[in-house]
């Protein structure tokens, strides 16, 4: 194959990009141009252009100098032929989240049953004493007008439920926006400007850019190649084709974006960006026919919301808790078909996903099992008794009455139902999950997929790269073996032939890739900084330690000149470049892992620098004597040859490259130091602690890998653990067909602690192995790291695939969930702690919502069918439902991960989300509080000499003893929140506390919001008088501020149909004479503390009556007082109280 280049006219500057003037081609011809393939695309470069120098001329560029960089001309490029930038999908805006939230199926019956609720509030039926206890008062304009309270607070704790959820997914959205952007920045791409290789971020990329490309990239803008090195590319996101496709300028130079650089390297010439590129054009279509759908979906309804949430721009998002069993099966359904989605491969739930969705659809099912029994015994308890006891028909005027209480049922119900599902859960989830990732960020982790941050706590076994995770990836040359002699520090010049000296210097110089080079120092007294292949370097470094210099070399034989290059990839692990000599012949460098490039030399050169036969007794006896000892101290070794072809032998076949890597005469062998992390031991042995087992996966030799695991800590000495070699590992897999077997990987892995010289499908073979395997007694949980291209497959497959933030390629980064930022083996372990993190977090919150639940449930139940009313009101549960476990989950989700997570073993798949000491903790809490509540709501009113608030009629004011039992239950689940932080059976509850200033805010913050809702609205009256001037009834009310303050209460507390039984009978009876006698003697009554339980004020206070009906009302309701109690039993007809059932009665006072 020829020299894989094209010709650079002369002229064809930097400075031609600067001059005006339209460039000499269209986006449409460069758009034309790029959806030609191979043969055609050639022909047409030929045609049109001449060749790639001619599209180079048109667009104003030149192929070796780059662009100027003038921000000018940039600038009329990104006018001409837009920006590398594809606009990302429109984020959804905050109605249509809002809109999304109000589709939940509990909050929709809250809806209905609150506006029925209102409607009937609204509505004043007639009918009075005829419809028995029922009637309780609907006509009196006192607590008719309050009735619409408790419909207008469900519906805005509907409202304020809706809009956290909404801001919850907004804000989750945004973060992603912000992920994905933050993805996206840090990617750069390496481009020739002035003369200058520079990287720059991708969207800056233009067209003309002159880019260099390698092994490893993801290509960013579509180009035609201008020179190659057996470049080989991966179409597949494209085509679809698995097949590698070779490109070189003869046969096929179309470079298109989204495509992986899987072999080689070169320059292209940059033709299309941004929307005009072909993935853009892609992206364009299917924006299309996204739209197109949106639309066929709008007229035919659609179901399918779940899976749109599940997806945005590649990531995948939260979890979205199941409705019900039916939505798991339609959306498994939906994963059947084999429907084409762009970089999203769908991984199987999470395992804390799969336990939450479980539990949810559980718990939805007992809440749903205990509401509707709530609502028959509710139903036949009025019916029997109304009906049946009472023995009452049902008259048309009382049909609304009955409705009124039948709607109180339903809405007593759905409480029952929404206090039993945890809507806070996902809530937590999301918390919990997105603080981690925040939090992550700083300690080096960027979490692409959110429940990989979970995945991770539950990891058994992480499979680590060497170089670079375990080691500092800064590699130096330490050893050498040159012309017969093993220097055990890098020898000085002059004990080395020249010819030796500079045969070596030459093949290192050349044979390496050239954007691999050595920098000065950033700072002072710092090391050199290494760009590039980190071995490369280190070989260049070997270069400069012979006071040599590699950069006239490369100067003098530029990239253009290389004949041919067989790049490094992992089959052949080596690198080869040849060069054209002046005589017609042709000379071969290479380099490579000792053992392999030794293998195939037949000479060596002596200590005079001249060849001499290496035959393979030699070779053992080398591998024994130098390659051994240098990987027993834990050095790579790599052996530097070279070959020449006469040009009497003709050119060879490049192609067959078994005889080309052959006969090869050895220059020299070095050791190549690349040290340990000095806090790796201390990560491998807080993994080891955590149940947690390290296995190392390299490429290096066997000895070089165990003498780094010794020194990690993955191995001990003496103990049972093995060490295998790619080659060894496969034999015992495998069976005579070649094919794996699970039952024979069973029998190795366990032991399996590294395994040396690997190719990544060992790799990816070993990752799935243990991740099929079903020895143990829980399926293994994988965690995987990678950097490079073909480490694509083992990244994915694994639980969790963690990607090289600074060495790992752009493939390598595609398929992972976690980049570590800073190639650092300690930032897996932060991740593993973070990721119990979130498992406790959520575990926590489990146990602090259950038990509220539990106990809300049963006082709800139980007290519906005792007193046939719920001691907890719809409001209140969903006060305590929102506040308390939006709050709580707040409070609980972000409690900040500690050392001692690192102390315990890993969950497992299939341990409940419950554990024993949780339940026993549920259970025992929620005996406790059953306990208090229940001697409250049975015998509070003793305790407190308060009015019993049971069996209150429809409508009925809030009562002293049921607001006492409303705050002794938030007070108990304030303070069970605080219990909620331990959930292994700790002791102290407090300790720690206040690490988390968020958790001691929100027990305050609700501590104080309570307070404020439980604040009687009478005690709150200089909000209503405040601007009022001083009236003649006011003056006599301050001189009977105490009394009445006392009335106060028991008026407000007085059932309806009490009031009801004295109107009727004020109706009935007027005595004048009483009346005229009880006036003169009001005012001593009033003071008298017997008179408590009276009416008068609560029909006269100002929040009901207007003022100036006060005087005139007094006589005539206190006076139907004093009639109703000589006649009592005569006056009783309806279902009203008889005055015998009033606490204190007025008689005394009279």
């Amino acid at each position: 194959m020829a020299n894989n280049t094209a010709d650079h006219p002369p002229g064809n500057s930097v400075a031609e990009g600067n001059h005006d003037g339209d460039f000499g081609v269209t986006v449409a011809d460069l758009r034309d141009l790029m959806e030609l393939r191979s043969g055609e695309a050639v022909n047409k470069i030929q045609e049109t252009y001449g060749d790639v120098q001619g599209i180079c001329r048109r667009l104003k560029t030149s192929p070796i100098e780059g662009l100027s960089g003038n921000p000018v001309d940039l600038e009329k490029r990104h006018t001409s032929f837009g920006k590398n930038f594809i606009p990302p999908k429109k984020a959804k805006t905050f109605l249509q989240l809002v809109w999304e939230a109000l589709q939940d199926v509990t909050l929709i019956i809250l809806e209905i049953a609150a506006i029925i609720s209102l409607g009937l509030s609204i509505f004043h039926p007639p009918g009075g004493d005829a419809c028995g206890q029922a009637a309780g008062g609907v006509e009196d304009e006192g607590e008719a007008q309050a009735g619409w309270i408790e419909g207008a607070a469900i519906l805005f704790s509907v409202i304020i439920v809706v809009l956290v959820t909404a801001f919850n997914d907004w804000s989750k959205e945004k973060q992603f926006r912000g992920l994905q952007s933050r993805i996206e920045q840090e990617q750069k791409f390496t481009v020739i400007r002035k003369g200058q290789v520079i990287q720059i971020p991708v969207a800056e990329i233009v067209v003309g850019d002159i880019a260099q490309i390698k092994y490893g990239d993801l290509l960013p803008a579509d180009g035609i190649l201008i020179q190659g090195n057996d470049l080989k590319i991966d179409e597949s996101s494209l085509t679809g084709e698995s097949d590698q496709v070779r490109k070189s300028l003869e046969k096929d130079p179309m470079l298109l974006s989204g495509t992986h650089v899987m072999e080689g390297s070169g320059r292209m010439v940059v033709s299309a960006v941004g929307l005009n590129s072909q993935t853009g054009i892609i992206f364009t279509l299917l924006g299309a026919s996204e739209n197109d759908e949106e639309k066929k979906v709008k007229k035919s309804k659609t179901q399918d919301k779940a899976s749109q949430k599940t997806h945005h721009d590649g990531i995948a998002l939260e979890i979205q808790p199941l409705k019900s069993e039916d939505a798991a099966e339609s959306e498994e359904k939906e994963e059947a078909k084999p429907v084409k989605k762009v970089n999203v491969t769908k991984k199987e739930k999470s395992v804390l996903q799969g336990k939450l969705t479980r539990l949810a659809v559980q718990i939805g099912k007992a809440g749903l099992i205990m509401s509707a029994v709530t609502v028959i015994i509710l139903i036949l308890y009025f019916v029997i008794d109304t009906f049946g006891v009472q023995g009452r028909s049902w008259t048309s005027e009382c049909t609304p009455v009955y409705i009124q209480y039948f709607v109180k049922f339903f809405i007593i119900g759905v409480t029952v139902l929404v206090v039993a599902v945890p809507e806070g859960l996902p809530l937590a989830v999301t918390i919990s999950l997105a603080y981690s990732v925040k939090k992550m960020m700083k300690d080096n982790n960027l979490v692409r997929h959110l429940d990989a941050c979970e995945t991770m706590g539950n990891a058994t076994a992480i499979c680590s790269d060497k170089t670079g995770t375990l080691t500092m990836n800064r590699m130096t040359v330490v050893q050498a073996y040159i012309g017969d002699t093993h220097y055990k520090t890098v020898p000085e010049p002059e004990a080395i032939k020249p010819e030796t000296l500079e045969i070596m210097v030459n093949s290192i110089s050349i044979n390496s890739a050239y954007t691999t080079k050595i920098l000065p120092p950033e700072k002072e007294g710092g090391l050199p900084r290494q760009v590039g292949n980190k071995t490369e370097c280190a070989l260049l470094g070997l270069v400069l330690g012979v006071k040599r210099d590699y950069q006239p070399i490369r100067d003098e034989i530029p990239e253009e000149k290389l004949y041919k290059v067989y790049t490094f990839n992992s089959s052949r692990k080596s690198m080869s470049t040849v060069l054209k000599n002046a005589d017609g012949g042709f000379r071969m460098y290479s380099k490579g892992a000792s053992e392999i490039v030794l293998r195939k030399c037949s000479r060596i050169l002596d200590d005079q620098g001249q060849p001499r036969v290496f035959k393979p007794k030699d070779r053992d006896e080398m591998v024994r004597k130098v390659i051994e000892p240098m990987a027993c101290d834990g050095l790579r070794t790599i052996c530097v040859a070279y070959r020449d072809f006469p040009a009497e032998a003709g050119e060879p076949d490049w192609d067959s490259e078994n005889d080309i890597l052959s006969d090869l005469t050895c220059i020299a062998v070095v050791g190549i130091e690349d040290p340990v992390r000095p806090e790796v031991p201390e990560a491998i042995t807080k993994c080891q602690r955590a149940g947690i087992t390290v296995r190392m996966v390299t490429g290096d030799n066997i000895n070089t890998a165990r003498a780094i695991a010794t020194k990690c800590g993955i191995i001990q000495p003496g103990e049972d653990f093995i060490c295998l070699e790619g080659k060894e590992f496969n034999q015992q897999i495998r069976n005579d067909k070649g094919e794996v077997e699970q039952e024979r990987l069973d029998k190795v892995w366990p032991k399996l602690r590294v395994l040396a010289r690997s190719s990544p499908t060992d790799k990816h073979t070993l990752v799935k192995g243990i991740i099929d395997s079903t020895v143990g007694e829980t399926r293994q949980v994988v965690a995987v790291t990678g950097d490079g291209t073909n480490d694509g497959p083992a990244l994915k497959k694994a639980d969790v695939g963690f990607a090289m933030g600074i060495a790992g390629t752009d493939v390598a980064k595609e398929a992972s969930d976690i980049i570590l930022t800073d190639d650092n083996f300690t930032s897996i372990v932060k991740a593993v702690m973070w990721g119990r993190n979130v498992y406790d977090s959520i575990s926590k919150f489990l146990q602090f919502q259950l038990t509220v639940n539990v106990v809300a449930v049963i006082v709800a139940f139980t007290g519906a069918c005792i007193t046939q009313d719920s001691p907890l009101k719809a409001v209140q549960m969903l006060w305590v439902n929102l506040i308390m476990d939006t709050l709580a989950s707040l409070a609980l989700a972000t409690e900040p991960p500690t050392e001692s997570l690192l102390l315990r073993k890993p969950y497992g798949r299939n341990k409940p989300l419950i554990s024993r000491t949780m339940m026993k903790n549920i259970l025992g809490h929620a005996v406790y509080q059953l306990i208090i509540i229940f001697t409250l709501l049975f015998a509070g009113e003793n305790f407190f000499d308060i009015d019993s608030g049971r069996n209150a009629p429809l409508h009925s004011p809030p009562s002293e003893h049921y607001t006492i039992v409303f705050n002794v239950f938030v007070m108990m689940q304030l303070f069970n929140e605080i219990n909620a932080r331990k959930i292994h059976g700790e002791r102290n509850v407090f300790e720690g506390i206040y690490r988390n200033p968020i958790f001691c805010s929100v027990v305050l913050g609700t501590f104080a919001l309570q307070l404020i809702s439980a604040i009687p609205t009478h005690h709150l009256k200089f909000l209503k008088e405040a601007g009022h001037g001083t009236t003649k009834e006011e003056i006599h009310e301050e001189e009977l501020t105490e009394g009445a303050d006392e009335i106060d209460h028991a008026e407000m507390e007085l059932r309806r149909g009490q009031i009801l039984w004295f109107r009727g009978l004020n109706r009935i009876q007027t005595q004048i004479k009483v009346v005229n006698a009880f006036r003169s003697s009001l005012y001593e009554g009033l003071e008298s503390p017997e008179s408590r339980s009276s009416i008068h004020n609560f029909m006269v206070h100002p929040e009901f009556v207007p003022l100036s009906e006060e005087e005139a009302r007094i006589p005539e309701e206190t006076g139907d007082e004093i009639d109703s109690l000589p006649g009592a039993s005569s006056g009783a007809g309806g279902g009203g109280v008889p005055p015998s059932a009033l606490p204190h009665s007025r008689e005394s006072s009279i």
